[in-house]
């Protein structure tokens, strides 16, 4: 699965834990500035993130923050920009594979419902069916069930940011973090698996990457910056490298730290070194002046995913030349393409434009 959206399509099953990282998990590269990554010792170094923070895991959550406009029936979400927000649209083939998908892991649920991974696939399986709010109940119900679980929080945190709420995304994933501290990091299994079928991203890495994306999105460009450093150490091969660098450089250029943007520029990996992330390298590389923004643009395909997150890179790289016109031409590129609003390109530009009253 790519890492630049929000919904992840689920074609497969469960995915294949089995498989493990072999051969793609690689020590850090130069993008992380040769550390070896140290996952539990890093989320103890970074735990005052999370002092003091009240275990909001268990019970249900009463409606939208206080001075949301009410979503109407039959909506997701309220977008940033006051749009009530539908389930994109399917084609009615993939539609029918997905609901099959949902009905299987429907059945395993009935089957053994004190198996968390059944609460986690049916979550995860309406959520690809575009129905996040359902998503959302039902991670609520497992995590009522297995309280010390943190992958029903970095799931119900992940569907609150989907549906722009970062403010509850945040809480979920501090939360997650604060269980997740103390165990193992562990693979996660793709909904949609690459085309290696090797899973990429891990418990703690999934945590980092949409608490960060939440701090973002909300304009705390200093919380992002200490959650991506953070997400840094736990990106374990060129693929999640890549990812975590392009949003940690837009971060600090957001804070005007150039000097600190150098090293995630230099050394970038290969386009055959990546599985999934080609779009963020190719951004990278834009920042680091070896492609034009018109080179990009060229090849990018508008309405998918790849498109949305391209397009909103691209107009980082404007907003930060100080050209806010051709910015907020290319944010409106984004946003005229509304199916896609589920991607982070997308509600990152969403955000944006919200934030300037444009």
């Amino acid at each position: 699965m790519g890492i630049g959206s929000s919904d992840i399509p689920g074609r497969g099953r469960h995915g294949d834990l089995s498989e493990g990282l072999s051969g793609v998990v690689r020590q850090a590269g130069s993008l992380r500035g040769g550390r070896r990554a140290r996952p539990n010792l890093l989320l103890h170094a970074v735990l005052p993130i999370v002092a003091g923070l009240f275990f909001v895991g268990c019970g249900e959550q009463d409606g939208p923050p206080a001075g949301d406009e009410a979503i109407p029936p039959g909506a997701q979400a309220r977008s940033f920009l006051g749009q009530a927000l539908f389930a994109p649209p399917l084609d009615p083939d993939l539609r029918a594979s997905r609901e099959a998908d949902l009905e299987m892991a429907r059945a395993d649920l009935e089957a053994d419902p004190e198996d968390p991974e059944a609460w986690i696939w049916v979550g995860r399986r309406e959520a690809y069916l575009g129905e996040y709010r359902d998503a959302i109940d039902t991670f609520t119900r497992g995590l009522e069930r297995f309280p010390e679980d943190a992958r029903f929080l970095r799931h119900r945190g992940h569907r609150y940011l989907t549906v722009r709420e970062p403010n509850r995304a945040q809480a979920d994933l501090e939360a997650g973090l604060t269980l997740a501290a103390e165990e193992p990091d562990q693979v996660e299994p793709d909904g949609l698996p690459n085309v290696l079928g090797v899973p990429l991203t891990t418990l703690q890495f999934n945590l980092w990457y949409h608490l960060a994306l939440a701090h973002y999105v909300q304009g705390d460009f200093e919380g992002a910056v200490r959650a991506w450093e953070s997400c840094m150490e736990v990106s374990t091969n060129p693929d999640l490298e890549v990812a975590t660098g392009y949003w940690l450089y837009l971060s600090r250029m957001r804070l005007e730290r150039e000097e600190e943007t150098a090293g995630l520029l230099e050394g970038l990996p290969e386009s055959d070194e990546l599985i999934e992330n080609e779009t963020y390298l190719q951004l990278l590389r834009l920042y680091a002046g070896q492609v034009s923004p018109e080179e990009l643009l060229q090849a990018e395909e508008a309405g998918t995913l790849g498109g949305a997150t391209l397009r909103y890179g691209v107009a980082m790289h404007h907003l930060l030349a100080g050209d806010e016109v051709e910015a907020r031409a290319q944010f409106q590129e984004i946003l005229d393409e509304p199916d896609q609003w589920a991607a982070f390109g997308y509600m990152a530009a969403e955000a944006e434009v919200a934030r300037r009253g444009w």
